[in-house]
């Protein structure tokens, strides 16, 4: 209520205080100066009129904002706001904000500086002014306000100072009142902001959700074809060990012993462990050495990956689902049978892994549907977000070479993240 009252106050001791300049203009006047009455009813009228349009004032700055005080009644407003984006970004989001503002007239933006600068008409709250020119209220400025908003940049955001006032000088605040105008588009444009960050915000975690469930059903998928290649794997090794038992013990055994191996290296893991280079390449080596036992002379394996590779972050299955093709698609289809190799090199802070084969090559009889190859991409794509590749090309002079190109440091940089 005291607020209100010292608002009122004073507006009408500044018009006051302007009635009595021009009263006192007004005697020295010749002739017209004896007559007094005019100015005694232009003040009297003049001073109802303020008055009255400082209570409207009042009254909608208490109707918008819900309260009142020096913040609220100002006619210039000042916000600062923290936007969770990049300066550019934030800058965007900022020019889109007011250009959408009602009864904008004038927008200039500047990228390079991160200013917008914009005019905009101010609404007929009440309709139209009966008193028209003749409202003291109006005698001094436009009916416009007008908008400044800078962004700065800081380390991973940026802040919006935002200015919002009438298009008039500063000194004529104590004469006039904007009816909460300016308060308004300076809420407004927060109120933007606000939802477009909500918004952003809503996308990215719809896009995350789409990503883990893209994730969760790519690892069904390689889930699922492993649990259709596994029942065949271990039904032919242990009926293999089952006949040489009878023929060749020593063999029998040794054949278990990488099926233990083999199976040790295929316990499951969490959703989103990693395996290493090196736990991979035993599990590939393991279910290579069943198989040379059962191909015999047929098969061949070279390994070539360094110690200090071995410690490589990989996802699980990946390097056994690159050996099992070059075995079932290049080897078995062919007599004489052939060589698999299996390779890894470090440069530019990555690591490439390559499984090749001498096989038949890309031949249509031995072509499978590259289930394994697109889950295989799929995985890559959701583990590492495009940092990692898998190329798959024929080799010289035949068969196919697989390789997943991975980071060096992924692990270490995604427990950082």
């Amino acid at each position: 209520m005291i607020k209100s009252a010292f608002f009122i106050l004073r507006l009408a001791v500044a018009w006051m205080l302007a009635i009595l300049l021009f009263a006192s203009l007004w005697d020295e006047l010749p002739l017209l100066g004896r007559l007094e009455w005019p100015v005694v009813i232009a003040g009297m009228i003049t001073m109802a009129l303020v008055v009255a349009g400082a209570v409207s004032h009042l009254d909608r700055v208490r109707l918008i904002a819900g309260r009142i005080d020096k913040g609220t009644l100002g006619n210039r407003q000042r916000r600062q706001i923290e936007i969770p984006f990049e300066a550019g970004e934030a800058f965007d989001l900022l020019d889109a904000a007011i250009r959408e503002l009602p009864r904008i007239e004038h927008v200039e933006s500047a990228r390079d500086s991160l200013q917008v600068r914009a005019k905009l008409g101010r609404p007929s709250n009440y309709g139209d002014d009966l008193l028209g020119r003749w409202n003291p209220l109006r005698w001094f400025g436009t009916m416009r306000n007008q908008i400044l908003a800078t962004v700065t940049p800081t380390h991973d955001s940026g802040s919006v100072t935002l200015i919002c006032e009438p298009e008039s000088a500063a000194w004529s605040d104590w004469f006039l009142v904007d009816d909460g105008t300016n308060y308004e588009n300076a809420e407004a444009i927060t109120r933007a902001i606000s939802r477009r960050v909500a918004e952003r915000r809503r996308g990215e975690q719809a896009a995350a959700v789409q990503t883990a469930t893209e994730k969760e059903l790519t690892v069904a998928k390689l889930s699922l074809l492993h649990a259709q290649v596994e029942p065949h794997f271990l039904y032919n090794t242990l009926a293999s060990a089952q006949l040489l038992t009878r023929s060749d013990p020593v063999r029998a055994d040794e054949m278990l012993g990488h099926l233990i191996q083999y199976l040790r290296h295929s316990l499951p893991r969490t959703e989103d462990e990693l395996s290493t280079l090196g736990a991979e390449l035993e599990r590939a080596l393991a279910y290579l050495e069943i198989l040379r036992i059962r191909m015999g002379p047929r098969l061949a394996v070279q390994i070539d990956v360094p110690d200090a590779l071995r410690g490589t972050p990989l996802p699980p299955m990946m390097l056994q689902t690159l050996v099992e093709n070059a075995i079932k698609h290049g080897l078995e289809p062919r007599t004489g049978g052939g060589t698999v190799w299996i390779r890894a090199r470090q440069s530019d802070g990555e690591v490439a892994v390559t499984v090749a084969d001498d096989g038949d090559g890309f031949s249509t009889k031995s072509s499978g549907t590259g289930i394994g190859l697109k889950n295989v991409r799929e995985r890559l794509r959701l583990v590492y977000d495009n940092r990692a590749a898998l190329a798959v090309v024929a080799n010289f002079p035949t068969g196919v070479a697989a390789t997943i190109t991975v980071p060096a440091q992924f692990e270490q940089e995604r427990r950082r993240g």
